[in-house]
């Protein structure tokens, strides 16, 4: 396997979680990263204080670690959630008001990435509804995003792991991506190519590359089977990574792999 040219990160929410949020950034470095991503990491909360935000900013740069992409308030992740910002009543109000919170910390550290899950199907709710208010949410993040410079993600999931989530498809995750394009105007609504993901959906991921590559805004990698470390299973990540950067993708590749039985700071041995 040959990985040559890739430039990776550290997803710190999936890695490294054996330790507090604010040592991960230093192992992140100690392991020789310099860039790392996070999902939202309050998941209990939208709109953490001030301290807690600073705190993790100071975590990051004592590290010399740049954030590279981030997740806006997506409910339980890890756990029963995929994202808020569909399901009517509460939880799409916490997005909004997670929207200028995690949009501000992205600037003040220079993040240009942020990710938004779409959220599951709510039973009774007629998705339709879901859909028309996923589209109203993601507009105003994708404003937002362009307000910082940055662009607005939306990813796929696999509907083995995430039944309840509509977007489990990468033309699915595409579509949205350019309906919120056309309610904007902005054109900052990427996609997040999540190559485990497309996987377990059985994409032939070689098509998918060749069509999307243009749109694609972040990209992450695990193998299949298992969600390991590249080289754990079947997938030829070496291979896709090369066509994506032939294809002209030059962004980040962002590992968001589970950690080897070794423990995280083990689980990098295959870029050797």
């Amino acid at each position: 396997m040959s990985f040559s040219d890739a430039r990776f990160d550290v997803n710190l929410s999936i890695l490294f979680t054996e330790l507090p949020l604010l040592e991960r950034p230093a192992a992140a470095a100690a392991a020789g990263f310099d860039a790392v991503e996070l999902w939202w990491p309050w998941p209990d909360n939208p709109t953490p204080d001030q301290a807690e935000l600073d705190g993790l900013r100071s975590a990051l740069d004592a590290a010399g670690t740049r954030l590279v992409g981030l997740n806006f308030y997506a409910g339980q992740l890890p756990g029963p959630d995929r994202g808020a910002l569909s399901l009517p009543g509460t939880e799409s109000e916490r997005f909004r008001a997670n929207i200028d919170v995690a949009t501000d910390f992205a600037a003040s550290v220079g993040c240009t990435a942020l990710n938004a899950l779409y959220g599951n199907r709510v039973e009774g709710t007629d998705p339709a509804v879901q859909d028309a208010l996923a589209l109203e949410n993601l507009a105003l993040a994708a404003r937002a995003a362009d307000r910082i410079g940055a662009i607005l993600l939306i990813e796929a999931l696999n509907a083995p792991e995430s039944p309840l989530y509509p977007l489990v498809s990468a033309p699915a995750a595409v579509e949205v991506v350019d309906r919120v394009n056309a309610a904007t105007g902005l054109d900052n609504a990427r996609f997040l190519l999540d190559l485990y993901h497309l996987s377990m959906n059985g994409e032939d991921l070689p098509a998918v590359v060749d069509a999307y590559a243009d749109r694609t805004g972040h990209v992450q990698i695990a193998d299949n089977p298992g969600r390991g470390a590249p080289g754990t299973g079947t997938l030829p990540l070496a291979d896709l990574l090369s066509q994506l950067r032939k294809a002209g993708y030059a962004g980040w590749t962002g590992l968001e792999y589970k950690p080897s039985a070794a423990g995280s700071a083990a689980s990098f041995t295959w870029l050797s």
